[in-house]
């Protein structure tokens, strides 16, 4: 069972980000501010939940929060910025637009830049420690995956609607084969010389 909040005195908002190791599309990140009373059997890590537990979950969390949010930083400003600092403005952009500002915010991962004068602390794997990082990534992972699909519409033969941008051979195979989309971040690397030797074969 995840640990409700951290601080039981202060209204925590907990943050994650999706698709940052992705080689298309923008990086989606979320905050969530649940109540201290707010428990669930299922809720965990994105990543370990199938997308129909996705599907339900996000509907639970976006109707008992007290606030969230959803925000994203698209491909051209990732490539300008670099993705490290994008990830982190993604989430400064969910907090911006939460109903209700933060005492303490909970951050999954190790990198965060200071929002305003609120304490903050970066939690390695924290999606699969606290519900409200946990929430958070749910939001911000079946926000992304819907708008990939999107795009996927868009650039069909990228294979965005299954592999969501990241680098998959079949990703990279395209990518070789059709050249880069207007959705792909330039300052990838999405080359892989050993890919690309394979594929010739």
């Amino acid at each position: 069972m995840l640990r409700p909040y951290l601080y039981s005195n202060l209204r925590e908002a907990g943050c994650d980000e999706a698709g940052r190791g992705c080689l298309a599309g923008p990086v989606v990140a979320a905050a969530v501010i649940l109540p201290k009373r707010f428990r669930h059997p299922v809720l965990d890590d994105s990543k370990k939940l199938t997308p129909r537990q996705r599907e339900i979950l996000e509907d639970e969390i976006k109707g008992s929060a007290i606030a969230w949010n959803v925000a994203l930083v698209e491909n051209h400003e990732i490539d300008e910025m670099n993705i490290l600092r994008a990830s982190v403005k993604a989430m400064h952009l969910a907090i911006d637009g939460l109903k209700k500002l933060p005492e303490f915010i909970l951050v999954d991962g190790i990198t965060f830049f200071p929002y305003r004068d609120i304490g903050y602390k970066t939690i390695i794997k924290g999606d699969g420690l606290f519900l409200s990082i946990a929430a958070a990534s749910v939001l911000a992972k079946t926000f992304r995956d819907r708008y990939m699909q999107k795009l996927h519409e868009e650039y069909p033969y990228y294979g965005w609607d299954k592999n969501k941008g990241y680098p998959t051979a079949f990703h990279r195979k395209a990518i070789m084969e059709h050249g880069i989309s207007k959705y792909h971040r330039k300052s990838f690397s999405l080359f892989n010389l050993q890919m690309e030797l394979d594929f010739s074969h």
